[in-house]
């Protein structure tokens, strides 16, 4: 079966460098997809994506050897399966809050005994190889997300379910909950020492930490205290800040 660069790099303890894909194009997530991304994630969940665009992305993203990661709208089996069975190598799934979530999140990843995904890999297969089916619970990376105040009261619970890999913090949603105002990078001090917490525990319970951000030098600051995966700009972010810089430069003169 074909490997998941993101279990080999947190392996060797390095961190995975993710992209971010909300426009529903094959063509803008082939082009990020050839930048050198270790990963890219197709949001399903805030991007304008449907099911169909994101097949399409999937195949984009095959032509390289960036890892295809999917943001599910929300925690439900129906589509957790079938973005795995379409070929995602990586599903992050939100709102995660308590065990029985985490539980769930697990469950419906993984084929029995571990858990109770139902089996088709019909793309996958295609992606991942013949084998898919005997390799795919332990190359599959599963992601709950921590983002609200009850997932932070059931922290240790959460990370302590057996065959969850990842957590994944969304920063402007855990500020909203802890009464801040949501941003990616110039958190409040409240979420600082939440996002410091989710971090510290993760790490405690052998649980791979990610975070999404809106810069480099922040998302190398989160990288330098221990995070290994960093989600850095979106393809549309990047699009209107690299034409923001264009105009910029013409309009100057």
């Amino acid at each position: 079966m074909r490997p998941n660069k993101l279990r080999e790099m947190w392996k060797a303890d390095q961190a995975v460098v993710n992209g971010w894909l909300a426009i529903p194009s094959a063509f803008s997530a082939e082009t990020m997809a050839h930048q050198g991304w270790d990963s890219l994630t197709i949001d399903l969940q805030h991007g304008l994506i449907d099911y169909q665009a994101m097949v399409g992305m999937l195949q984009a993203i095959s032509t390289t050897e960036t890892v295809p990661v999917v943001r599910v709208p929300w925690l439900e089996p129906g589509i957790l399966m079938k973005t795995l069975d379409a070929g995602a190598y990586g599903v992050i799934c939100p709102m995660v809050n308590t065990r029985e979530d985490a539980q769930k999140l697990v469950a419906w990843t993984h084929y029995a005994p571990q858990g109770t995904r139902s089996f088709g890999p019909v793309r996958a297969l295609l992606y991942g190889g013949a084998d898919y089916p005997q390799h795919a619970n332990e190359t599959i990376v599963a992601f709950a997300m921590i983002e609200t105040a009850q997932a932070l009261d059931n922290l240790d619970a959460i990370l302590s379910v057996e065959g969850l890999d990842a957590i994944y913090i969304g920063p402007s949603d855990l500020s909203l909950a802890l009464g801040c105002r949501p941003t990616f990078d110039d958190v409040e001090p409240k979420v600082a020492q939440a996002i410091d917490h989710i971090l510290e525990r993760a790490t405690a319970h052998g649980v791979a930490a990610g975070i999404h951000n809106g810069s480099a030098p922040h998302a190398l600051q989160r990288v330098d205290k221990g995070f290994r995966f960093v989600t850095v700009g979106s393809d549309a972010r990047l699009m209107a800040a690299g034409s923001q810089q264009v105009l910029a430069a013409m309009r100057s003169r």
